[in-house]
């Protein structure tokens, strides 16, 4: 018996091409898309849950104001020590400080590695990082032990041991490597491929002469640090107690209203430390679409189905005229739905694993597809489900329910005839497309303002890299570099003009008051013509002259004066890290961070140069590749063992902002997928509509009517659903946009033509869609339509 309803299910098929390859390529389509996206939408939940004690890892950060405006994810060495000592509720700590970009020498073999750290043996005990040679529970033999991950070792070593090797670090200290772990997995908020001892810094201090080492600094916020706690603890209470362990040991004003947010692991990659969206709104966001994509091919198949009822009601009757009863009948249509779906499914399988690698390439992950992963089968069984249930029983049910003698004269109430339903359902469906349409365009609107944005300072032609041993010879270079053909200037700073990250509160200046205790600022120490070449413009006073006075004079932003409330600040008294100078010179306001936040205060200071200082070299452009080669020739010469690693300033704007674009591009496309598969829809309801007015269309051309007459009587009951489909959008698409929009300080406006353009596409797109089919109807010889009856 079943053998025979596959038989007539796929008879079925064949005989209504056109409703099938839209059925099966609609389905197919979207259970692709949602797939993709959740996959997506997986991994980004995904985020440390690995960890075997998720639950109970907690990051600090310190806030420095009772309204939690200045907010650092970092914390000082010491209170990890005093917290594991001196408070009960907390298990055991590990501090971790990025060590950026060392070089590594092996035998002959040099690497320059990136993702590197210095970290409490504590770590490996805290995170669920495997190791696969080596203890977890005593990781350093002493201070110059490293630990390597897996992919590194085979890096350096191929398939020999690893544990015993002994590598060279930065030209000068030899590590004995002491483990090895396994990668950490690229869904961790600490990811690295080599560990040092964080008690190497402890040396360093006192080296420089710091009385009781690092533990003994609780000025220096340098430190990611993370807090295993005992089952039931009070976060709330736990960050009181380190900001009251933490002002015990400092007593200064800046620390009075000193407060610990103590963050869970899990919510790290997707919140900030005070709870604010970074990244989940947009998490929540591709969810919604997923299940969108996957309603609107259901919302497809239903209409299709529900439409076409009426046209298999003779042959019911008659099935069931010859014996056919309701539970044959029943089994027949969900047989039908059951074989469209399966068809689809196989089809969606065969597409995901062709572009999983473009899709990682897009959306920037390694994500990997497993059909029998457990997530992936609880969506194709409600996809399954939905489509059964409401595309399957639905018609079986009442196709099989009614009077044969009835529905062979071509009357069954409540089905077919009766299009309410169906048109609430097409309504749905554009209305879901039309969001999608407005979103993706005000999200292209966002990143378009983004880029064109004065960021206060020249990006443009920018070439910046890390000076290493450059600085050690800075005007040596500088004279030879600003000889070179296509280079205009060359300058340097203490950090990356686009990301500053060096922020402090020990600043006064004539007239501080108790309320400015808290007053940070972000620190520059820049060279003399930094905001020449950089094209910062002065809207007071003088730049760095050079001279050995510059070490007490300093320049501050426009923020900075409104914040320190600062009349005619140039010439004013001003103390900076107990150096006491005079201001010199206001720079007009520039984004120095990213633009969801607002341009907060900044300072630059004249300092003798470090070896990890910033170079910005500027060209004219169209010589830009000679320019290269010249610093490429300089480099060579001073830093022989390292590669040179530049980048133009306007890649590195783009780089900040990479997810944001990978997030517009993903969102353009599957809103394109979501309309397409609408349009599918919309195509096939209006060629069944074209073929029950076969004759009346007939009539009404022999009649005179003309083919806009005939392509308006088809088209405009479903215009008119479309432009319901408006109204309900638009207030839709502003509420989720405007919300999208708070997470940038600094953003488009929303404004009506957006909307209003977006509207008239999304109605050009279902008129065409219409229309096509309409002028084929129209089109016909009515001699044919009539000329049976």
């Amino acid at each position: 018996m079943f053998t025979n309803y596959i038989l007539i299910a796929y008879r079925t098929l064949i005989k209504n091409k056109t409703y099938s390859l839209i059925n099966i390529f609609g389905l197919a389509i979207s259970l692709t898309a949602s797939i993709l996206l959740l996959l997506w939408v997986w991994d980004e939940l995904s985020f440390d849950r690995f960890n075997q004690n998720v639950d109970r890892i907690y990051t600090a950060a310190a806030s420095f104001d009772k309204d939690r405006k200045q907010v650092w994810p970092v914390t000082p060495a010491p209170p990890a020590t005093f917290a594991r000592q001196q408070i009960p509720a907390v298990e055991n700590t590990a501090r971790v400080l990025d060590n950026s970009d060392i070089l590594m020498q092996y035998n002959e073999k040099k690497f320059s590695e990136k993702r590197t750290a210095y970290a409490d043996a504590s770590l490996f005990r805290i995170f669920s990082f495997p190791m696969v040679a080596g203890s977890a529970a005593k990781p350093f033999s002493d201070n110059r032990s490293m630990l390597i991950s897996e992919t590194t070792a085979k890096k350096y070593f191929g398939s020999d041991n690893a544990v015993g090797k002994v590598i060279k670090v930065n030209n000068k200290d030899n590590f004995t490597i002491t483990g090895v772990f396994k990668d950490m997995p690229q869904n961790s908020s600490v990811r690295y491929d080599i560990v040092m001892p964080f008690a190497i810094l402890n040396e360093r201090y006192i080296q420089n002469g710091a009385t009781g080492g690092f533990d003994a600094d609780w000025g220096e916020y340098d430190y990611s640090t993370f807090f295993l706690v005992k089952p039931g603890t009070n976060a709330a209470l736990l960050g009181k107690q380190l900001a009251d362990l933490h002002r015990k040991n400092q007593q200064e004003d800046f620390i009075k209203d000193l407060y610990y947010i103590m963050q869970p692991l899990k919510d790290v990659h997707l919140y900030t430390a005070i709870g604010e969206d970074n990244g989940a709104q947009v998490v929540k966001i591709f969810f919604v679409v997923a299940i969108v994509i996957l309603l609107i091919a259901c919302i497809n198949y239903i209409n299709l189905v529900t439409a076409r009822a009426t046209k298999r009601a003779k042959e019911v009757s008659v099935r069931k005229v010859i014996g056919a009863g309701k539970k044959q009948l029943f089994s027949q249509f969900i047989t039908e739905s059951l074989l469209v779906f399966l068809i689809a499914m196989l089809l969606s399988l065969v597409v995901i694993y062709s572009i999983m690698p473009f899709y990682n390439e897009l959306s920037g992950k390694n994500l990997i597809f497993n059909f029998y992963d457990g997530r992936v089968l609880v969506l194709y069984a409600c996809a399954l489900l939905v489509t059964v249930l409401f595309a399957g029983i639905y018609p079986a049910f009442t196709l099989s329910s009614f009077n044969p003698a009835v529905a062979l004269k071509g009357l069954i109430p409540g089905l077919g005839k009766n299009a309410i339903f169906r048109k609430m359902l097409v309504v749905v469906q554009f209305t879901c497309s039309i969001v999608l349409i407005i979103s993706t365009v005000i999200i292209g609107q966002q990143l378009k303002y983004i880029r064109q944005k004065n960021l206060g300072f020249d990006k443009e032609n920018v070439v910046t890299f890390n000076g290493r041993k450059f600085a050690d010879h800075y005007d040596a270079i500088k004279a030879e570099l600003e000889k070179q053909p296509g280079i205009t200037g060359v300058t340097a700073g203490s950090n990356d003009i686009m990301n500053i990250q060096s922020t402090t509160g020990d600043a006064d200046w004539d007239g501080k008051t108790a309320d400015q205790s808290n007053f940070m600022i972000n620190q520059m120490d820049v060279d003399r013509n930094f905001l020449k070449t950089m094209n910062l413009q002065l809207i007071s006073g003088t730049g760095f002259t050079g001279t050995p006075a510059d070490s007490a004079h300093y320049i501050i932003n426009e923020e900075a004066v409104r914040q320190m409330r600062i009349k005619d600040p140039v010439g004013k008294r001003f103390k900076f890290h107990n150096r006491d100078g005079v201001i010199v010179g206001v720079v007009k306001d520039f984004h120095f961070k990213n633009m969801r936040q607002s341009i907060q205060p900044c300072i630059f200071s004249y300092k003798m140069f470090w070896s990890w200082w910033r170079f910005y070299v500027k060209t004219t452009g169209n010589q830009a590749p000679q320019a290269i080669a010249a610093i490429q020739k300089l480099w060579k010469q001073y830093n022989p063992d390292y590669e040179f690693d530049y980048q133009f300033m306007d890649q590195r704007f783009d780089e900040m902002y990479k997810n944001d674009i990978r997030i517009g591009e993903l969102f353009n496309c599957f809103a394109g997928i979501a309309i397409i598969i609408s349009c599918l829809g919309l195509f096939g309801l209006v060629t069944y509509t074209a073929e029950t007015k076969v004759k009346e269309i007939g009539i009404r051309k022999t009649l005179g009517a003309s083919v806009s007459n005939i392509i308006m009587l088809l088209s405009k009951d479903f215009m008119r659903l479309v432009f319901i489909s408006f109204l309900i959008a638009f207030p839709i698409a502003w509420f989720m946009m405007d919300k999208w929009l708070t997470n940038y300080a600094y953003r488009t406006e929303l404004q009506w033509w957006v909307f209003a353009v977006a509207g008239a596409c999304a109605f050009l797109i279902a008129f065409v869609t219409v229309s096509s089919k309409a002028f084929r109807a129209a089109q016909s010889n009515p001699v044919k339509s009539l000329r049976s009856e």
